[in-house]
């Protein structure tokens, strides 16, 4: 099992703009050149000659967590692996831990049992999620649809 530490990291209040600055120059470099795949650092004294060479993704990702940052919001980052328990799975879905249990059951959600201990991906959270919002999205147009259709609206 992969041992993942949930706590997330927040900045202060005064170190916001900070992150909110460096958001707006790497989105900025990440639309300027939208065909690299990877993003050179360029040192910031003399002592390393050569710039830091990135992944576009790893750049991508830490715009992510500058806007997260920036905007106050605490942040964690769980590698798709990670083995959550059913708490921190529905700690992170924002459901009680009973519901994540019936959706385990139900086949909805992946799991494995480790002794008597469900565990189940950050992946396969994941997944169900995306899937979650995608069915809710649709209803919530079907609805709307309905209700121009009906004059409501």
């Amino acid at each position: 099992m992969t041992k993942t530490d949930f706590r997330p990291v927040k900045l202060p209040p005064e170190k916001t703009a900070t992150a909110n600055r460096a958001l707006t120059r790497v989105r900025g470099y990440l639309a300027e050149h939208p065909d690299l795949g990877q993003i050179a650092v360029k040192p910031l004294d003399d002592r390393e000659p050569e710039p830091l060479t990135l992944p576009r993704e790893a750049v991508e990702l830490l715009a992510g967590l500058l806007a997260h940052l920036g905007a106050g919001r605490g942040v964690s980052i769980v590698p798709s692996t990670a083995e959550l328990t059913t708490q921190q799975a529905a700690d992170i879905l924002n459901v009680s831990r009973p519901f994540l249990i019936g959706l385990l059951d139900a086949g909805e959600i992946e799991c494995r049992l480790v002794g008597t201990h469900r565990r189940i991906t950050a992946s396969s959270l994941m997944e169900y999620k995306q899937a979650d919002d995608r069915r809710r999205r649709e209803a919530a147009d079907e609805l709307t649809q309905l209700g121009q259709e009906m004059g409501m609206m």
